[in-house]
């Protein structure tokens, strides 16, 4: 990845999908999106995808040469998107309504090079079960984690054990980034720049 043929820019200040994408070995750097976030009132399988769209190509239209990356994660459950908290208070109703069920995570991803015409969006999902637990143990995982800026009022990368009976499907999507998805969309698009031998 180190002979990537276009430069690489993550459209997000997410810690999180930054650190991934180090893990991945990519060379890239950061350029927050200017967009607000859409929310519940699209339906929500659509959410993510269309977020990451609009965060892609804010950001590749002010960088035509680059392939930027947009991401976006929502928490899907009961046919409505659970956001951000506003407040603690918010959280520990956020967790006490996931408290013993099973709620899906989407994780939509955008891929824009605006001179190169490049355009690859896809999203990935992953079940995540919480266990059955009381208000004391949500009062306890609240003290440990900072999750106002969190969907869902949780991070699975922080003290997830206390909350999560079992995932099916990528861990990392969970944490903001389907890595493996993500390596695959820019292995095709890497084997589509390199020159005609």
């Amino acid at each position: 990845m180190k002979n990537n043929p276009l430069r690489l820019i993550l459209a997000s200040r997410s810690e999180r999908r930054s650190r991934l994408l180090t893990e991945m070995g990519l060379d890239f750097i950061r350029v927050p999106a200017a967009v607000e976030e859409l929310d519940g009132a699209i339906y929500c399988s659509r959410a993510a995808t269309l977020n990451a769209v609009r965060k892609a190509g804010e950001v590749a239209a002010r960088y035509p040469d680059a392939l930027v990356i947009g991401a976006d994660t929502v928490i899907e459950y009961r046919d409505k998107i659970i956001g951000k908290p506003a407040d603690p208070a918010d959280a520990e109703r956020i967790l006490l309504e996931l408290s013993g069920a099973v709620h899906t995570v989407v994780s939509g991803v955008s891929l824009q090079a605006v001179n190169r015409k490049i355009r690859c969006t896809f999203a990935v999902c992953t079940e995540v079960r919480f266990k059955p637990f009381t208000v004391s143990v949500i009062r306890e995982y609240l003290s440990r984690v900072q999750v106002l800026d969190k969907a869902g009022a949780y991070a699975i990368q922080e003290h997830g054990e206390m909350l999560i009976e079992a995932i099916e499907g990528p861990l990392d999507n969970v944490v903001g980034l389907p890595c493996r998805a993500l390596q695959q969309a820019l292995d095709a698009i890497f084997r589509l720049e390199q020159p005609e031998s």
